[in-house]
């Protein structure tokens, strides 16, 4: 008699639940239940979204990819998939020229002059050059700052128009398309076919603020926070991305903006976050789900600010501007960026409009607090430089002299594998030693302390 054939083929089915115990941050009840569908092609997850809760009688989560469309063409679960992507959403975009009419008008940019009395010029030009920040000088928002979102292809999804005080605290918010919308229809004027066009978006803010750099700086680690100002007062403050261990500092637009499509293009980077005061557990959960989907890309979330800030600062929801604001930047550029080396295998990027010279009567005042000494300060906030760039030299060399090493090959990341451990260590920890504090070897005290963190995941 022959065997009884199974009704329906495992193997047939492109995405399936994750075999095993490993379970996830649950995107609807938060809790650590959830199993993921995972493509076997690729072996890659899919979407945070589809996967089944494990408390199916309380949160009942399951998001199942052959019912909903994702399969395209299954009607049901057994139904084998038939090859086929989804068809990608349109998409329209502003025309360049409307960004270039931004580009100038720089000395009656409220949140522009207010810098130059932190900085220098001549990195406000290039912070300017680099995030495309433009002004608005008619209408009601005279004066206000222009953020452009433009995606890592070039595309301008967005430009935001901020009006700050002279504290460069926020006055009021809009957008150049609803700026532009208002204007016409007050005329009594048709839309142009582009913004006709362009209002049919299901999303305005859909990329992240400076992703378009991210070719430009294709090997940096990303500081991500909420705000585009925080994101310039970040990259003026921590110096520019030109060295292997400098900060590429991109902004998500607001504190629930912070999803998995955005940080897509991520894919592979060393990721900290730094969100607002009273943002940290929410991002934190996030940023599990989020990880989960990204194999290779390093998350960490920054408490900083968690553990500094007074009860006063969480109610007014203080973020990393605020209070790098207070100190001189000096303090946080000790040495001249080094250049960083030629990538030949790097494409060639495309020249970007230099901005107008930002004109300014007198030279630019220095800041009250670069006449005080940083020890003055340090009761009112205590800044301590992050992960990224804290030589922690001595906690390193304990570790690794606390621990029985591997003696087979260890596979540090995508891009590495250590065949002989111990050696690899004592290299590292003498150009550490010898370099101490030189952001060009910043790489190689990050690899010890990925390294760290790898072999303390496999002892638990």
């Amino acid at each position: 008699m022959k065997p009884l054939k199974p009704l329906f083929n495992m193997a047939e089915y492109r995405y399936i639940l994750e075999k095993g115990s490993k379970k996830h941050l649950c995107p609807q009840c938060g809790k650590r239940r959830f199993v993921r569908y995972i493509d076997t092609e690729t072996k890659q997850y899919l979407p945070v979204q589809y996967g089944r809760c494990d408390s199916e009688s309380k949160c009942k989560h399951h998001l199942n990819p052959y019912k909903d469309g994702y399969a395209k063409g299954a009607a049901v679960e057994h139904i084998p998939l038939k090859r086929t992507k989804p068809a990608p959403a349109v998409k329209y975009y502003i025309p360049e020229a409307i960004l270039n009419r931004t580009l100038s008008n720089y000395e009656t940019n409220t949140f522009i002059q207010n810098l130059t009395t932190l900085c220098p010029v001549k990195d406000i030009e290039k912070v300017i050059s680099l995030y495309r920040l433009g002004t608005l000088a008619k209408g009601c928002r005279a004066g206000a700052v222009t953020f452009p979102f433009i995606d890592i292809a070039g595309n301008i999804r967005t430009i935001q128009a901020k009006q700050f005080d002279e504290r460069n605290h926020t006055t009021s918010t809009d957008f150049v398309h609803s700026i532009l919308t208002k204007y016409y229809t007050e005329k009594g004027e048709a839309l142009p076919g582009w913004l006709q066009d362009y209002t049919k978006n299901e999303k305005f803010v859909s990329c992240l603020f400076g992703e378009h750099l991210l070719k430009k700086y294709p090997f940096n680690p990303v500081a991500l926070v909420e705000a585009p100002k925080t994101a310039i007062i970040g990259s003026l403050y921590y110096g520019f991305p030109e060295t292997p261990g400098g900060l590429l500092w991109l902004a998500v637009y607001n504190k629930s903006s912070l999803t998995p499509e955005k940080c897509e293009v991520l894919k592979g980077r060393k990721v900290v976050l730094y969100p607002d005061l009273n943002a940290y557990s929410e991002w934190s959960k996030k940023v599990e789900i989020i990880s989960g989907g990204l194999p290779g890309t390093r998350f960490i979330v920054s408490d900083l600010l968690e553990k500094n800030a007074t009860p006063a600062d969480k109610t007014a929801g203080f973020d990393l501007a605020d209070y790098l604001t207070r100190f001189d930047y000096k303090l946080f550029r000790k040495e001249q960026p080094e250049p960083m080396p030629a990538n030949t295998s790097e494409p060639p990027q495309e020249s970007e409009p230099k901005p107008a010279p930002i004109i300014k009567s007198e030279k630019s005042e220095k800041c009250e607090n670069e006449k005080k000494h940083f020890e003055t300060q340090k009761n009112s906030f205590h800044f301590k430089e992050e992960a990224v760039t804290l030589w922690d030299i001595e906690g390193l060399e304990t570790f690794f002299s606390g621990i029985q090493l591997p003696v087979q090959p260890i596979k540090l990341n995508q891009y590495s594998t250590i065949i002989d451990t111990s050696k690899f260590i004592a290299g590292h920890l003498a150009t550490v030693k010898r370099y101490k504090g030189k952001k060009t070897f910043l790489p190689y005290l990050n690899r010890l302390k990925e390294l760290k963190e790898l072999l303390t995941i496999n002892t638990n």
